[in-house]
């Protein structure tokens, strides 16, 4: 008798841990993501204007990607920042 209450508790207490008790966490999963986006887009319909972006002509456009891909080929020079302001010998003569 104490084997199978034992077996019958046991198999109780196992089957509470498949039931699922977050229902309404659950069905609000993800809602502060979807409210954030919402929040941060400027204007949700920007995909529908068809007018093209003012702001650059096409020369000026590819000039600045030409400069910008340029600034990775070489670094810009080394900065001394030890001393800024002043002599290393320490002034007047």
């Amino acid at each position: 008798m104490f084997i199978k209450s034992t077996t019958l508790a046991l198999t109780l207490l196992l089957a509470t841990g498949c039931s699922h008790v977050t229902p309404n966490y659950d069905a609000r999963f993800g809602d502060a993501v979807r409210d954030a986006k919402k929040k941060m887009t400027i204007n949700p319909d920007a995909g529908k204007d068809g007018n093209p972006v003012m702001g650059m002509d096409g020369r000026a456009a590819r000039e600045s990607m030409l400069q910008y891909q340029e600034s990775y080929k070489k670094p810009p020079p080394a900065v001394n920042v030890i001393n800024i302001g002043g002599e290393i010998g320490g002034g007047a003569k």
